[in-house]
C-alpha cells in the first residue's frame, strides 16, 4: 500500500487545511500511510541559493518527496489561487529542471475554505503547475469542502459526513491510481 507525503498549503497552526490533512492521516485506507511535511522552514526560492546547494529544509523536502509513492496536497484558496508559500515549495520541489524526483510522481489535491467553492479555484489553478513539474495529478476524485468554519469541531475534527465520505473516496481512488501507475 502507498506511502504518501502530505503537504498543507497553509502555515497557520490551526488552519482548516491542516485539520483536513490531519483527518486524512487518521482515516487513510488500511495500509496507506501519510507523513506530513511542514513547509514553514522552506526559504523563498532563489537560484543563487540553489547554486550553493539546497538549504537543509529543501533537502529534507526533496528526500521526503523521493521516498513517497505519492504526494497529497491540502491547499487553501487565497485570492482565487494557491498560496504563495505553497507555490514556492512546489518551485523548490521541481528542481533541478528535468531531473526532479517529482517527475512521474502521482499527486492528489484537496482543500477546504470558508466559501461555497471549498477551494475549487485553487485546485484548478494548481493542476497546470503540477503537470508542468511532470507530476501525475489524480483527476475526477477531488475533495473541496465548503464552509470550513462549520465542518470542524473545537478540537479540529472533521464533523461533516458528506466531506468525510468525499475524502474517503479520494484517498481510496488515490491509492488505486498509485498502484496502477506502479504496474
Amino acid at each position: 500500500m502507498p506511502k504518501l507525503l502530505g503537504i498543507a498549503g497553509s502555515l497557520r497552526a490551526k488552519s482548516f487545511n491542516r485539520m483536513l490533512l490531519a483527518y486524512a492521516v487518521k482515516t487513510a485506507p488500511e495500509g496507506t500511510t501519510i507523513e506530513v511535511f511542514d513547509l514553514k522552514p522552506i526559504p523563498m526560492f532563489d537560484q543563487d541559493v540553489e547554486a550553493q546547494g539546497y538549504p537543509d529544509a529543501v533537502a529534507k523536502l526533496h528526500a521526503a518527496v523521493g521516498a513517497a509513492d505519492g504526494v497529497l496536497i491540502a491547499t487553501p484558496e487565497y485570492n482565487s489561487g494557491i498560496p504563495g508559500m505553497l507555490k514556492n515549495a512546489l518551485d523548490w520541489m521541481s528542481r533541478p529542471p528535468g531531473k526532479s524526483n517529482c517527475a512521474g510522481k502521482p499527486v492528489a489535491v484537496m482543500g477546504t475554505g470558508p466559501g461555497m467553492s471549498g477551494t475549487l479555484r485553487a485546485q484548478t489553478s494548481i493542476v497546470p503547475v503540477l503537470t508542468g513539474m511532470g507530476m501525475l495529478p489524480l483527476v475526477g476524485a477531488n475533495t473541496a469542502v465548503p464552509n470550513a468554519g462549520a465542518v470542524f469541531d473545537a478540537e479540529g475534527n472533521l464533523t461533516d459526513e458528506r466531506a468525510k465520505a468525499t475524502l474517503a473516496n479520494q484517498l481510496k481512488a488515490f491509492a488505486v491510481w498509485i498502484e496502477r501507475l506502479k504496474r
